[in-house]
């Protein structure tokens, strides 16, 4: 009996065969053949995660946040551990911005011309006080129906905090998140296992249109995210676990090494977590709080996923022929560690949140399709990181624990 291809396998064969078709419209100048009958099949794909983005978004960061209610058993661990993920992953946006600034700002990044010769064009931009009063909604169904996915966000953590702060008499909506998140994530499933026929649609369309060009930008967008991925293991993982556990970089990195290199070849963090704890534990973390923070981290701490998002959202958004604000790039940093920690487990949700993201900045969501092929590549540099940030988290608690008990 043959053994099915996995979906990444799939993946990289329907890039390649959109690659290989895409120039050869290109080049028999027959690219209108593309747009009238190849794109339709992507648009619907793109659709689909349209359609999936605001239940997903919704659903796992109200349950992401209702399964925290035990952080007032761990006390003080729970907040330290929050606070940690929380301020590398607004570094870590900080980071895959400037990074991705200065490919731009290099003209490394394309302007994509449509078929008729005209750019493509966003929204306006508006400035940073009016997107700040624009987060907080006053419709929560227009909000949905309008997908502004911050305003998005806002609902997701005031609906998850009334949960948490309702306590036994939330149970029955507790169950009911769980139960429909249970569902979405099915349906999510569903919707990326037809990343194939998406992606070689897409890219045939991308390619055909915009000539080979286009394959060279997808290598310096990747070169730039890693570029972000290293500085960020760098300058705050390796930092943070040299300043306040008191462990040598060199030493940090060879000892997080089994964990980093199981993620970057697994691309999932959960599947990594007994590596990740014998690492930790090896380096000097107690096992009663690597035990905590390791699956909360495999969960909310997502710097490689805000990394991606930024460096992504940079690059399409110059493929679009925007060009965004200080203001907005601020919205980015908050839209994007907020998406991060609400990013579910399932594979191929990080794309589900750079469409949320996308949404946010106004930029069109069929250009997730560009990028989305090499998706794979990303996600084993962002898997890394997160892994890695996971274990420099653990290695801090710890210290910062034995620090106040021997107050």
């Amino acid at each position: 009996m043959k053994k099915k291809l996995g979906l990444p396998a799939q993946i990289a064969i329907a890039l390649v065969a959109g690659i290989v078709f895409g120039l050869i419209c290109y080049f028999a100048n027959i690219a209108s053949f593309t747009t009238n009958y190849l794109k339709p099949f992507g648009t619907i794909f793109v659709n689909l995660l349209k359609f999936i983005v605001v239940p997903v978004v919704l659903l796992s960061m109200i349950d992401g946040i209702v399964s925290m209610g035990d952080m007032k058993k761990v006390g003080s661990v729970g907040w330290k551990t929050v606070a940690y993920f929380l301020c590398t992953t607004a570094i870590a946006c900080v980071i895959g911005l400037v990074i991705a600034n200065i490919f731009n700002g290099a003209n490394l990044f394309p302007v994509l011309q449509n078929a008729e010769g005209a750019e493509w064009t966003g929204k306006t931009s508006q400035n940073f006080m009016d997107t700040l009063v624009a987060i907080f909604p006053d419709n929560m169904w227009k909000s949905f129906s309008s997908a502004d996915m911050l305003q998005v966000i806002v609902i997701s953590l005031l609906l998850g905090g009334g949960i948490l702060a309702a306590g036994e008499k939330a149970k029955m909506a507790k169950d009911l998140v769980s139960t429909l998140y249970a569902v979405i994530e099915k349906v999510m499933t569903f919707i990326i296992s037809l990343s194939p026929i998406g992606v070689f649609t897409m890219m045939t369309w991308v390619v055909a249109t915009q000539g080979p060009k286009i394959l060279g930008s997808l290598g310096l967008v990747l070169l730039c995210a890693y570029i972000a991925y290293i500085l960020h293991a760098v300058l705050v993982y390796s930092a943070s676990a040299s300043a306040f556990a008191r462990i040598n970089p060199l030493k940090f990195f060879k000892g997080a090494a089994p964990a980093m290199i199981f993620a970057f070849t697994s691309t999932s963090s959960a599947a990594t977590l007994p590596v990740s704890e014998e690492c930790a534990s090896d380096l000097g973390a107690e096992k009663s709080i690597s035990s905590f923070v390791l699956p909360l981290g495999a969960t909310i701490n997502m710097d490689g996923t805000a990394i991606y998002q930024c460096v992504a959202t940079i690059f399409l958004a110059t493929c679009s022929g925007i060009h965004l604000t200080l203001g907005q790039m601020v919205i980015i940093v908050i839209t994007a560690t907020l998406a991060s920690i609400g990013t579910a487990g399932t594979p191929g949700a990080g794309m589900i949140m750079l469409a949320m993201v996308l949404t946010a900045m106004g930029i069109d969501v069929n250009m997730i399709m560009i990028i989305y092929g090499v998706d794979r590549l990303f996600d084993m540099g962002r898997t890394c990181l997160n892994v890695t940030g996971d274990i420099s988290c653990s290695l801090c608690v710890t210290q910062w624990e034995k620090k106040r008990l021997q107050k």
